[in-house]
């Protein structure tokens, strides 16, 4: 009896964990500063990446259309997501490994407070990527985020080549194979 109930609480545990970065189905619409359409599309591997522009924390405007030419990971995330968190150090060495190559780390923030929430936690916790800003959610209804963390891998020719699910290791072997051969293509 105590062997069943300690795998009820396993799962129950799981699922809440799995559940805890999902989110929230009450996002804002689309609106035009953000993105080309409001409509939402589906995003899926070897389409083109649907256009739009991001503020980052200073304001600057950053258009996904002007980084032709550059491999971009689009990267939904949050500070109060504990897999985020994980996964922030191995894009802060990504981002350091790519420098001077055609590459571009976009990592966009769902957090609902905004440039606020993110300063903070990057005074909190000494990370600190290239984030941009997407707190009202429009970006991630257009790009169909089911969760963070969520990734898009963009070519140099604007065209989606994966969709990553969760968080991952960025600087393993396998990553950093699979976006160096993006690059020298």
């Amino acid at each position: 009896m105590k062997r069943i109930a300690v795998i009820v609480i396993i799962i129950i545990m799981a699922v809440a964990i799995i559940a805890g970065c999902k989110k929230s189905e009450t996002s804002a619409p689309a609106t035009s500063q953000q993105t080309q359409t409001s409509t939402p599309v589906a995003v899926v591997e070897g389409a083109i990446a649907p256009d739009f522009t991001v503020q980052d924390l200073s304001g600057k405007e950053q258009k996904l259309s002007d980084l032709k030419g550059k491999v971009v990971l689009v990267n939904f995330w949050a500070t109060w997501c504990p897999p985020c968190r994980e996964e922030i150090p191995s894009m802060m060495k990504l981002n350091k490994a790519m420098a001077g190559k055609p590459f571009q780390l976009l990592a966009i923030s769902i957090d609902e407070g905004g440039k606020k929430d993110i300063e903070a936690f990057f005074k909190k916790t000494g990370m600190n990527l290239p984030a941009y800003l997407d707190s009202n959610g429009a970006l991630g209804t257009l790009y169909g985020i089911t969760g963070v963390p969520e990734t898009i891998i963009v070519d140099k020719q604007g065209i989606v080549q994966k969709r990553v699910v969760g968080g991952i290791d960025w600087v393993g072997a396998d990553a950093m194979t699979y976006l160096n051969d993006l690059i020298n293509r």
